[in-house]
């Protein structure tokens, strides 16, 4: 197939005439068909089923309708140009409404509805608790948004079939502990909160600190849903620290801002992606002005894969801004290195392991909006991010946007895994 072609279908079709779209759409459509093993040959009418699981309603909808959206444009691209060797993907949504037992639930759920993968999961708690479900049913999941780092550490790298392609946290915490300590901030006062991902997220800023010789001056850890953190805030005050590292999901980030601001006390607060999230930036308004994330995605049009991303997603959804940009597009991502390994299966063998062994293969180069990927996984390593692919990000006028005006440069040129 024309090395062009294996770009981003945003890209190829943002701008072209409907003569044109049909033209490259049959030609697309031909060489998928033509890449594909003929053993694999089915009428058009058969498709293959992916799940695709999040909260889609509830407290942590922000990001998980974003993830959705993400998945559901690359799936509509995909079909519209006769999707996979003739075959439309069909999504099998499940909304787990950030609930671990209903999560559980649904995984079951999936695996009888015989979907030949999933994507999904938002939250590091209600992903836990389904671990199992997958690896057991030797499904493969691939996780679009949860971070925390243990998920792709729970099964032994070669016999596990849970891949992911966010961030994990354990590279987040030492990217963004490396940033503070370029800018001079070492008494750190951490903020987590107590469910999985707070746990996780806080024994990986607790390592990071460690990796340079730094212990924090306060540590406070509180319950999802808090309301009022004034008086572990005056004691990390008194503890005089210059920095508060959270790791929190939603609204108890904007908690601990507007607390800050209510002190009078003009300190950083920094953390992972969650900081980019609607419950902070609108949540604590003019008190998360400054606030400094790990980001592998701004919603900038930095590229032209970004730009035709960015502009797809706002025709596609009617909106004027993605709320979680970075969920969107790891959900786009993840769906073309799916698309792409299927490439990598052999005589029409959709099977858990088959499926497994070709996400863990080199595959034909995409052109992604978060990064290129030419080999996101192997046996050995079940993660596509690497810590080269994220930037700072830093909310000014309640909006995200780089750190570093280098790093909007740097930009241009999308990173590849290391």
């Amino acid at each position: 197939m024309n090395k062009r072609l294996t770009r981003p279908l945003t890209v190829l079709l943002a701008s072209t005439s409907a003569i044109a779209l049909r033209t490259i759409s049959a030609y697309l459509a031909i060489g998928i068909i033509l890449t594909s093993s003929p053993a694999i040959a089915q009428t058009n009418a058969n498709t293959l089923k992916i799940g695709v699981i999040g909260p889609f309603s509830g407290a942590s909808a922000d990001f998980g309708v974003p993830m959705l959206n993400g998945i559901q444009m690359a799936v509509d691209e995909i079909n519209a140009v006769g999707g996979y060797s003739g075959r439309k993907l069909e999504i099998v949504k499940k909304d787990d409404e950030a609930k671990p037992d209903v999560g559980f639930k649904l995984s079951n759920e999936l695996v009888a509805e015989k979907v030949i993968a999933t994507l999904g999961f938002c939250n590091t708690g209600v992903a836990a608790k389904s671990l199992e479900v997958f690896q057991a049913n030797k499904l493969p999941l691939i996780i679009p948004c949860s971070t925390g780092t243990p998920l792709t550490a729970k099964f032994p790298a070669e016999e596990s079939y849970i891949f992911r392609t966010s961030a994990k946290d354990a590279i987040q915490a030492p990217f963004v502990v490396e940033d503070i300590v370029k800018r001079g901030w070492n008494k750190v006062a951490i903020f987590a909160d107590t469910s999985g991902y707070g746990e996780a997220g806080f024994q990986d800023v607790e390592k990071a600190l460690a990796a340079k010789n730094i212990k924090p001056v306060y540590v406070a850890r509180f319950a999802l849903g808090v309301k009022d953190l004034s008086e572990e805030l005056k004691a990390a005050k008194a503890a005089g620290a210059n920095v508060i590292f959270s790791y929190t999901v939603g609204s108890e980030n904007a908690v601990i801002a507007k607390g800050r601001q209510a002190l009078g006390w003009k300190v950083p607060q920094v953390g992972a992606w969650p900081l980019s999230f609607p419950f902070f930036i609108e949540g604590a308004k003019e008190a998360a002005e400054g606030a400094l994330m790990a980001q592998t995605f701004i919603a900038e049009p930095s590229n032209s894969y970004r730009a035709a991303f960015l502009t797809s997603y706002a025709r596609k959804f009617k909106v004027n801004k993605i709320p979680v940009p970075m969920a969107a597009a790891q959900g786009y991502d993840a769906v073309y290195i799916l698309l792409y390994s299927l490439f990598n299966v052999k005589g029409g063998n959709f099977s858990g392991p088959a499926i497994k062994a070709a996400l863990e293969n080199k595959i034909r180069t995409y052109y992604g909006v978060v990064a290129t990927y030419d080999q996101p996984f192997s046996a050995k390593d079940k993660d596509a991010t690497t810590q080269n692919m994220l930037v700072m990000g830093m909310v000014k006028n309640g909006a995200v946007t780089f750190a570093y005006p280098q790093d909007a440069k740097n930009n241009l040129f999308v990173q590849r895994k290391q």
